[in-house]
């Protein structure tokens, strides 16, 4: 099998394998564990966020200072996205941005648009990961996916958990992960043919990715959270949120050991 080959088939099911993966868990709890799945979303988009992607971004990038600035720059992006989707929902006075919070039931779907988006970048960059990885070595690059892989299940249940609560049914939130996965096998054919100009792209997509889960989990999730103000179920969020972080963390760990 060719390296292009091998480069295809590992973006291809590790984008799906990654996708089914996160399905089968967040897809089959009931309705009732949503608020929880948001609280653990909200971990491990963190989690990725400052373990792995800004990291990455930093030490691939020849200047901390413009992988900051580019996550401040994707903050305010995402922030005017957000923005410009209220302001497509408000032709009138009856819409959610007019609602008191407490009436407000989801956010027509605001949150969930822009974590897909930020989860195309990442699953781009992973394509092209993938893609260097089989250009130096094959037995390299089929450990490189499986990497990802492991890397990519906590968040895309993360993913399924926000577009749960925007506010997407669960075909709808498998159908927008599954379309975003296949961005892995866009990144991996583009870095296979065109590797050494992307690389100088990687920092500046990672940094943006990075920019919108902050967005999303700090903006979007954490609010909703401080509607329910008891203690154990304060507790509750912390932990869970923890938890997040944990199995982002925990899958590093292993990956990298």
């Amino acid at each position: 099998m060719s390296v292009l080959a091998w480069i295809i088939f590992a973006s291809l099911f590790g984008g799906v394998l990654s996708v089914i993966c996160a399905a089968l868990f967040a897809l089959n709890t009931r309705a009732h564990w949503v608020g929880g799945l948001v609280s653990y979303a909200i971990g491990a988009l963190l989690g990725a966020v400052f373990l792995d992607m800004l990291p990455e971004a930093i030490e691939l990038s020849p200047s901390v200072a413009s992988v900051s600035a580019t996550v401040l720059f994707g903050i305010l992006l995402f922030f005017t996205l957000e923005k410009v989707l209220i302001w497509r929902h408000c032709h009138h006075d009856h819409c959610e941005a007019h609602e008191p919070q407490e009436t407000a039931v989801h956010d027509h779907g605001r949150s969930g648009a822009m974590v897909i988006v930020g989860d195309t970048f990442h699953n781009f960059i992973d394509g092209i990961i993938i893609a260097a990885a089989f250009l130096t070595d094959i037995n390299l690059g089929v450990v490189t996916a499986l990497a990802i892989i492991a890397h990519e299940i906590p968040q895309e249940v993360g993913d399924f958990a926000v577009l749960l609560n925007s506010g997407y049914s669960k075909t709808r939130a498998f159908q927008m992960n599954l379309i975003s996965s296949f961005a892995t096998v866009v990144g991996g054919v583009l870095g296979y043919f065109t590797l050494q100009t992307m690389q100088s792209w990687v920092p500046s997509l990672l940094a943006l990715a990075a920019a919108s889960m902050i967005y999303v989990a700090v903006a979007d999730l954490i609010p909703g959270l401080h509607k329910r103000t008891r203690l154990r179920d304060t507790i509750q969020q912390v932990l869970l949120i923890a938890l997040g972080v944990g199995t982002v963390a925990l899958l590093g760990s292993v990956v990298s050991a």
